[in-house]
């Protein structure tokens, strides 16, 4: 397991590190991925800080805590790692789904009747004038959902923020969409993309 430890006026222990690789097997058995991780343990006036970064095959994603307690910060940190990964495996899985269902559409839409239920049928008057036909039966389209809106102060920040400071508060509260105000001011808005790429927008 490749994981590197920076300690910022931390001490790196044993325990420590048996707790994030403890952690670090329920996300491997959950993402069933190899990655690369980054545990960054810092203290900061009495308040004992953890950053876990693993970086899987379509971006990372960040775990961050802070607690009296460091085993209780990287408790908390994997914590919110294992929901974030639960969330990345359950979009990926979605995402092949929909890559699946647009084959199957494509097929009952006359690309390809290979997997279309045929029947065998005689058309004409006669033995001798009639026409072999092939009759093909295709599964109704499933018709889409409604969709419901919901309210949500989660995705916006409350005070203004750097970019980085951004970025890491919409890793925290599992957001794919971010909207915060730059220290002069100016609205921004962090989206994160299928391929889990971060994009800014910055709104006119």
């Amino acid at each position: 397991m490749n994981v590197e430890y920076t300690g910022r006026h931390y001490e790196v222990t044993p325990a420590i590190r048996k707790e994030v690789e403890t952690g670090l097997n329920k996300i491997r058995k959950i993402l069933g991925d190899k990655f690369e991780t980054k545990v960054i343990l810092a203290v900061e006036k009495h308040r004992h800080k953890a950053e876990i970064t693993i970086s899987p095959r379509n971006g990372p994603l960040v775990g961050l805590a802070q607690a009296k307690d460091m085993t209780i910060a990287v408790s908390e940190a994997l914590e919110h790692l294992e929901k974030q990964a639960l969330k990345y495996k359950t979009k990926w899985e979605t995402k092949k789904r929909l890559a699946r269902r647009t084959e199957e559409v494509k097929k009952w839409n006359g690309h390809d009747t290979a997997g279309a239920e045929s029947v065998l049928a005689a058309v004409g008057l006669t033995e001798k004038t009639a026409v072999p036909v092939a009759v093909h039966r295709y599964p109704a389209v499933a018709k889409t959902t409604e969709v419901h809106l919901v309210r949500s102060s989660e995705a916006v920040a409350l005070r203004p923020m750097t970019l980085e400071e951004a970025i890491k508060e919409a890793h925290f509260r599992d957001r794919d969409v971010f909207v915060f105000r730059d220290p002069k001011g100016k609205l921004m808005i962090l989206h994160r993309t299928r391929d889990g790429k971060m994009e800014l927008i910055e709104a006119p």
